[in-house]
C-alpha cells in the first residue's frame, strides 16, 4: 500500500512539473507571437481645428498599416488619397445647412479604429428678402442631371497646387451661404451656394486652379436656368462651376493652369444682370471657396 501511495505521489510530482513546464512554454510562445506582430501607428490631424460652417475639414492620416484608410463623417465614408509615403488626405465638406456643434470623424486604417471629435462652429449667414410672382425660369431636366454628374465627380488625380486665384476682378455682389425668404416665407433647403462677380459683359473669366474642362453646358443646347456654363474638374473629388457666361473659350477634355482665360463674364440663363457666379464643390457639397483662396489645401 505505501508503494502504491508513494508511486501515485511520484507520478502526481511529475504531471505537475510538466504542466509547469508546458505553462512557461505557452507563455513564452505567446510573448514570441505578440512582439513579432507589428504594431500599427496611425495618427490623425484634422485642420482647421477651430472650423465654421461652410469650411473644408482636411483629415490628414499617418499610417503603416500599407493601405489606404477610410475616414466616416456625418454618416458618409469619403475616400483618402496618398500624399506622400504611408500619408493619405480626405476632404470633408460642411455648408450652411449642417447643424453646428459636436461632431464625430471616424478613421479606420487596417485593425485601428479612431473616432475623434470635432466642434463645428455656427457662422452667421447675410439674408435676402425676395418677392416672386409666377413660375420663374426653371431649368430643364437634361441640365440638372448633366449638372448632377459634373458634382459627383471623383478623380484620383490632384491637379490643383496651392491657394486658387480669384477667377475675375469684379466686385464680389453675393456671398457663398447667402438665406433667402421667398414672399415672406423662409428657403430651408436654400443657401446661395458660391460667390458672384459683377463687371462688363464679356470680361475674363480665368480658371482658379489647375484641372480638366469635363463640363460645357449653352443656354441653346437646354441650360435654361445656368446659362452658357463650365465645369473644371480638379481632382480628388474638388470641382468649379461658373454660370451665367457671355463667351465659352474652352471645350470638354481641355487641361486648363490656373489664371488661364476660360470664358466670358455675362447675363445667359436666369440672370438679373452682367456677373459670373463661381460655385466650389467637395464630394457634391457646394462649400465656401474663400478659404481655398487663402491657404493651400495640400
Amino acid at each position: 500500500m505505501s508503494y502504491l501511495l508513494s508511486r501515485t505521489d511520484s507520478i502526481r510530482r511529475l504531471l505537475w512539473k510538466f504542466r509547469l513546464q508546458l505553462g512557461i512554454l505557452l507563455t513564452s510562445v505567446t510573448i514570441v507571437l505578440w512582439l513579432s506582430t507589428p504594431a500599427q501607428a496611425v495618427q490623425t490631424q484634422i485642420t482647421p481645428t477651430n472650423p465654421q460652417l461652410g469650411d473644408t475639414l482636411s483629415v490628414v492620416v499617418q499610417s503603416d498599416t500599407g493601405t489606404a484608410p477610410t475616414v466616416t463623417f456625418q454618416q458618409k465614408t469619403y475616400p483618402t488619397f496618398a500624399i506622400a509615403n504611408n500619408r493619405y488626405r480626405a476632404l470633408l465638406p460642411t455648408t450652411p445647412l449642417d447643424r453646428p456643434g459636436r461632431l464625430t470623424i471616424q478613421v479606420k486604417a487596417g485593425d485601428a479604429v479612431q473616432n475623434l471629435a470635432v466642434q463645428l462652429r455656427n457662422r452667421s449667414f447675410p439674408t435676402q428678402s425676395i418677392w416672386v410672382s409666377g413660375g420663374g425660369s426653371d431649368g430643364s431636366n437634361a441640365e440638372f442631371d448633366r449638372i448632377d454628374a459634373f458634382r459627383a465627380i471623383v478623380s484620383p488625380q490632384k491637379y490643383w497646387n496651392g491657394a486658387f486665384v480669384r477667377p475675375n476682378q469684379g466686385e464680389i455682389t453675393s456671398v457663398y451661404g447667402v438665406r433667402r425668404y421667398y414672399n415672406g416665407e423662409f428657403a430651408q433647403d436654400y443657401y446661395h451656394r458660391g460667390v458672384d462677380y459683377a463687371a462688363p459683359t464679356g470680361d475674363p473669366i480665368v480658371a482658379p486652379a489647375a484641372g480638366r474642362v469635363v463640363l460645357v453646358g449653352r443656354e441653346s443646347e437646354g441650360f435654361r436656368l445656368h446659362g452658357n456654363t463650365i465645369g473644371i474638374d480638379h481632382g480628388q473629388g474638388v470641382t468649379s462651376i461658373f454660370i451665367h457666361l457671355s463667351r465659352i473659350d474652352v471645350k470638354e477634355g481641355d487641361f486648363v493652369q490656373a489664371g488661364q482665360r476660360i470664358g466670358g463674364l455675362g447675363a445667359t440663363g436666369s440672370a438679373t444682370g452682367p456677373n459670373l457666379h463661381w460655385g466650389l464643390n467637395v464630394h457634391g457639397k457646394s462649400v465656401d471657396p474663400v478659404p481655398w483662396r487663402q491657404s493651400s489645401f495640400e
